[in-house]
């Protein structure tokens, strides 16, 4: 700090763990920032941002102080590829392939591993659209932790076999780690609003190419969209209003036979509605936090009692909630930040009602109707 304590009123040293972070308050003279200030800023060994969101005097300076972390990227990449095989298995069954139990030996393992080639083939581009979706959603997070300054590991993805309990699409998801305290309400919603955000934007494009493509079928059905299974069996799927305002631009009016590849998208607006419950630390829980702080708790409280009651009309709410409880040790709460007092910038606050909205926009109360 002894290069830039000149341009400083003055400043509050926290360190926790693995970091080091200076709370300033810059002084009048070298607002803006003045150009002696910017030339000090930019040897500064770590990141910094103004807490005020411009040129208010509020300055966060956070290094490292001890070196990364090492990664056991051998799982993240084995992790991946597992959970990109059962996908594609998904895929495949989804498509209406029959799966072969190959028959490895040393003299036929190529023409089997060929022929399983062969079979899954058609679950292919529904496994790269899905795992793509996951995986832009937990790099928007990474990439923007990272920004911060935040220790975080890369994605692990949990792979599902398909042949166990029905599964739909051999994954339950992806997640990261965040090994390093949130400092304030603006690092939490920054984080926990870029995942969302870029996992829906694959999402929305990757369902404008699904329905494109899909058939539309006369009659009418429980919901206007459907997959069907190989036995003829039909699964209705629920709507949201991203995923009605898109079947109407591209199909217009009917019941839809989603393919693969449209049913990849639903899921992604799925994964969206889930990740937005304002509840604990799932992502929609960050940003409710950092908008309305201590008040999110409430609000949390409001929406568990609203995914009991629409258990009624869909039985998994109540699953989903249990596990939400339990993933939150009991609490419905987000916990508190570092500094929980700092205000979250305006700057970001139409950033946190936008994404309240892409909650709104993709909630559906009943997703799965048999």
């Amino acid at each position: 700090m002894s290069g830039l304590s000149k341009y400083l009123l003055y400043w509050r040293t926290t360190v926790v763990r693995d970091r080091e972070i200076v709370d300033a308050v810059v002084h009048p003279d070298h607002r803006g920032p003045s150009p002696e200030l910017r030339d000090a800023l930019a040897v500064w060994p770590g990141t910094r941002y103004w807490a005020d969101g411009g040129d208010g005097g509020r300055l966060v300076l956070i290094r490292s102080l001890m070196p990364a972390p090492r990664e056991r990227w051998w799982l993240h990449i084995t992790l991946f590829v597992v959970t990109f095989f059962t996908v594609w298995m998904s895929g495949a069954i989804l498509a209406g392939a029959s799966i072969r139990i190959p028959a490895f030996s040393a003299a036929t393992f190529g023409p089997a591993v060929a022929d399983w080639v062969t079979d899954l083939r058609p679950g292919l581009g529904f496994a790269v659209a899905l795992m793509g979706i996951l995986l832009v959603h937990e790099l928007g997070h990474y990439i923007v932790a990272r920004r911060y300054g935040i220790n975080t590991s890369p994605p692990y993805f949990l792979p599902w076999p398909p042949v166990f309990f029905l599964s739909l699409i051999g994954t339950i998801g992806a997640f990261i780690r965040l090994r390093s305290p949130i400092v304030d309400r603006r690092q939490l919603m920054d984080v926990g609003a870029a995942g969302p955000w870029a996992g829906f934007a694959v999402t929305v494009v990757v369902l404008i190419l699904g329905l494109m493509s899909s058939e539309l079928v006369s009659g009418a059905g429980r919901t206007a969209q459907f997959i069907t299974f190989p036995g003829h069996y039909q699964l209705y799927l629920g709507d949201s209003l991203v995923m009605w305002g898109v079947r109407q631009l591209v199909v217009g009016d009917g019941v839809v036979h989603l393919n693969p590849l449209a049913f990849a998208g639903w899921i992604g607006l799925f994964v969206t509605m889930l990740n937005l419950l304002p509840l604990g630390q799932l992502d929609g829980g960050h940003v409710m936090y950092a908008l309305f702080g201590a008040k999110q708790g409430r609000l949390g409280a409001l929406v568990f009692l609203g995914m009991l009651a629409l258990s009624i009309v869909w039985k998994f709410w109540l699953l989903w909630a249990i596990l939400v409880l339990l993933l939150g040790r009991g609490r419905l709460s987000h916990p508190s930040v570092l500094d929980r007092h700092l205000p979250l910038p305006r700057s970001r606050r139409p950033l946190g009602w936008a994404t309240i909205v892409l909650f709104a926009a993709t909630f559906t109360p009943a997703p799965f109707l048999v």
